[in-house]
């Protein structure tokens, strides 16, 4: 009998081959699970959250594990999956409108990035977030330049807090 992986443990090969498609498999989706429920009850660093939104078409709540990257006092989501990630479809389809839980639960806004403010936000996602840094494909510490050059292909939403 194998025994279980510990995630961080993946190389960026496999951590890719989890997501082909834009769709996580069943290891990638087991993960997600226990991640989420980490992430919400806020054992992480607050960095680290999760997620939820209605699905666009059954309406159920779903949740999404997920870093944040930081930039100039701000919080942003990136899709490292780009634009057909079912999070993003989702947030997109609920108009911006979500919740975010780290220990407790906050509704937000989610006001999408456009691609041409994206590049330093991507540059910070790859820096702080490592789970994301096999899906794009610029290296930590390269040109804002080449962020650019993909910042079309992944949707940032810049968080902010509502009441």
């Amino acid at each position: 009998m194998c025994a279980a992986r510990i995630p961080f443990t993946y190389g960026p090969e496999e951590l890719r081959a989890m997501y082909r498609g834009q769709r996580g498999n069943a290891t990638a989706r087991r993960y997600a699970r226990w991640w989420s429920t980490v992430f919400g009850w806020g054992l992480a660093p607050s960095r680290w959250v999760t997620l939820e939104v209605p699905g666009r078409t059954s309406g159920r709540l779903t949740r999404f594990p997920l870093g944040c990257a930081t930039s100039a006092h701000e919080r942003y989501l990136v899709s490292m999956l780009g634009d057909d990630c079912h999070w993003v479809k989702n947030v997109r389809a609920n108009d911006g409108r979500a919740v975010i839980r780290h220990g407790r639960a906050r509704p937000v806004q989610l006001e999408e990035v456009p691609a041409g403010d994206r590049a330093a936000i991507l540059a910070r996602y790859v820096a702080q977030v490592p789970g994301g840094r096999p899906h794009i494909p610029v290296p930590v510490g390269a040109p804002l330049s080449d962020f650019a050059a993909i910042a079309s292909r992944y949707p940032v939403f810049r968080i902010v807090t509502t009441r």
